[in-house]
């Protein structure tokens, strides 16, 4: 009977690296050793199994089908007995999140200080990306993660509705030249956009909008875009032009009167929702099971305690538009 190989984990863990980023070298920076003992590693696992784990040509590396065997059966193995360790040991690696770049920096990144204060000794790393991120890949614990409407996500909770909607600064609104009141007058402003790549497509807030309430485009008297969603809204609160605002990333601005939405709750937008995805390797952890508490206190939060509407909604428009 054929005696099955006895691996090394420190052996696995160096292939499971070289494997995620197909580079020995990367691999070696990851786990703090040198190329040469990654790649001393890997030759001791391909001489133990007889199989060849990768394909090396013209400096590059593919993993072969028995690579990639081994890859999957690696990552799930080792993810596993790592939680089940930091769990017995008590010791606990960083909470890792992912979310929406925009979400990341104008609704999350203001509350962790809360969260940490009130959670001493835990690390959190976020790591904000506009990509379906593979949570057991990246070694991510939490996602919240953007749905669109009539989209599922595996293993998703719902945690909140997401909403677009017009907003600026409230001295701008009180333009005497060009009030706003109504979309028709976004034609006399300057137009403040969001443009970013999104699961793999071109994103433009406005273009959303307009096609989520059934209004036909305005052309504005002229256009700023931008690349981060923070420097809209920077740029709408110092009064440069009009943005799309979006629940629950600006609860905070709308509370405290930074920013109103010029036509109330008039030509409010819903593209979809945001969920709560954890990865299967961090269930039952309580750090996570903290976070996600918290996360779902902090939204119930928001909507006890957002206005309404940030101004006496407008008369209105007869243009067939829905709310």
């Amino acid at each position: 009977m054929t005696r099955r190989p006895r691996l090394s984990l420190d052996h696995l863990r160096g292939f499971r690296a070289a494997a995620r980023h197909l580079s020995f070298t990367q691999a070696a920076r990851e786990l703090h050793v040198t190329q040469s003992a990654i790649s001393r590693e890997i030759k001791t696992l391909e001489d133990q199994l007889g199989r060849p784990l990768f394909h090396r040509a013209n400096r590059t590396l593919q993993l072969t089908s028995a690579g990639s065997e081994l890859f999957r059966a690696a990552e799930l193995a080792l993810d596993a007995l790592d939680a089940a360790v930091d769990r017995v040991a008590g010791t606990g690696r960083s909470l890792g999140i992912t979310t929406t770049t925009a979400l990341a920096s104008m609704w999350l990144a203001p509350r962790l200080p809360n969260y940490t204060r009130a959670h001493p000794g835990c690390d959190v790393r976020i790591a904000a990306s506009n990509e379906l991120v593979d949570l057991e890949r990246e070694r991510l614990d939490v996602a919240l993660r953007f749905v669109p409407p009539g989209a599922d996500v595996q293993r998703g909770e719902r945690l909140c509705e997401y909403e677009t909607f017009p907003v600026c600064s409230p001295a701008f609104a009180r333009n005497a030249a060009h009030p706003l009141r109504t979309p028709a007058d976004l034609a006399h402003h300057v137009r403040l956009d969001f443009e970013a790549v999104v699961y793999g497509r071109p994103w433009y807030d406005w273009d959303h909008w307009f096609a989520a309430t059934g209004l036909p485009p305005i052309a504005p008297s002229s256009t700023m875009r931008f690349s981060h969603y923070d420097q809209v809204i920077q740029a709408a609160i110092e009064g440069a032009g009009v943005a799309i605002g979006k629940t629950p990333h600006l609860a905070r601005h709308l509370r405290e009167g930074v920013l109103i939405r010029p036509f109330g709750r008039e030509h409010t937008s819903h593209i979809g929702g945001f969920d709560v995805v954890v990865a299967p390797s961090a269930r039952g952890r309580d750090d996570v099971d903290a976070f996600v508490a918290w996360i779902r206190d902090e939204l119930r939060s928001d909507q006890a305690s957002v206005p309404a509407s940030s101004r006496r909604a407008p008369r209105r428009e007869r243009t067939g538009a829905r709310a």
